[in-house]
């Protein structure tokens, strides 16, 4: 009687290589076409993923990869917060201005000085990005209830502060990093398993909208002013739903960007200026985002 087991053991025909005996050359020509760029499945063929016939599997990745995470962890709507990456906190800039004050061509470096200055007044802007994502993450039934979740760019400044606040409370927050051209690291306080690195930024900026129910604009820089201006011309154009924009700090905002002469000059219409308010503390914005969502029938919770 055969053993069946060890039958399943035995090497099949097409495990063995052709016999050196029968060709001499056989596991050389093996060699040659196993090692060839058409034998590599094509999953792991980085050269076949790279090149630009195959970009739209490689946008359909990007984009997947966090979305069934976010699924699985239950994240329903997100509150996302922009802002300066070199806003920091107040004791850190406090020691950047010192040092940079005592430094022996201090002359030298009077503008430098005068930045730090403006940087280390702007840190308040930390705290209030800390208090209000702890605001968010105790939102709802509290830090474990996913409904509403906090989300950032994943960097430093700003973004750490936010995602720090609701660190702060033990809730879950998200970081959207995006992969450059020199190395960066995402900040210590967002969620493990919900920090993601994208290799384009379309891609990361349809996860910032995709589930957003408001945005929180601290003062900020290109970035900032890209994602900002991006949204206003998405919901001025009824291209998605509106949604409440809060920009932290009037007197920042309105000095860089100057919408009264927008409005003038007829290059936006007066009813555009209500697409967005103003906000100066946590407790405030909380409070604009919640009477938004009450006057539009659309309840956070």
């Amino acid at each position: 009687m055969r053993d069946a087991k060890n039958d399943c053991k035995a090497p099949l025909p097409w495990q063995r290589r052709k016999s050196l005996d029968e060709d001499p050359r056989a596991h050389e020509r093996i060699e040659a076409i196993t090692s060839g760029p058409g034998y590599e499945i094509a999953e792991k063929d980085s050269a076949f993923l790279e090149q630009h016939e195959t970009l739209g599997i490689r946008l359909e990745l990007d984009y997947l990869k966090a979305e069934l995470l976010l699924q699985k962890h239950g994240i329903e709507h997100t509150i996302v917060v922009f802002g300066s990456t070199r806003i920091i906190e107040e004791t850190t800039a406090r020691r950047q201005l010192e040092a940079l004050k005592s430094s022996p061509d201090a002359c030298e470096r009077a503008e430098a000085v005068e930045i730090a200055e403006r940087i280390l007044e702007k840190s308040r802007y930390y705290e209030i990005a800390r208090r209000f994502g702890r605001l968010v993450g105790s939102a709802g039934a509290g830090p474990a209830d996913s409904r509403i979740t906090l989300m950032t760019g994943g960097g430093p400044g700003i973004m750490e502060a936010a995602n720090r606040g609701a660190f702060d409370v033990a809730a879950k927050s998200i970081g959207l990093n995006i992969s450059l051209p020199e190395e960066q690291f995402p900040n210590p306080y967002v969620t493990p398993d919900l920090c993601f690195q994208f290799h384009y930024f379309a891609i990361r900026k349809l996860h910032f909208l995709q589930r957003a129910k408001a945005l929180v604009f601290f003062p900020g820089g290109f970035g900032t002013l890209d994602e900002l201006f991006g949204i206003l011309t998405l919901i001025q154009t009824r291209k998605i739903e509106p949604v409440p924009i809060v920009l932290v700090g009037e007197t920042y905002w309105k000095e860089l960007v100057n919408m009264e002469f927008m409005e003038k000059e007829g290059s936006i219409d007066p009813a555009d200026r209500s697409l967005f308010s103003y906000g100066e503390n946590a407790g405030e914005i909380w409070e604009d985002l919640l009477a938004w969502h009450r006057a539009n029938g659309t309840p956070l919770f």
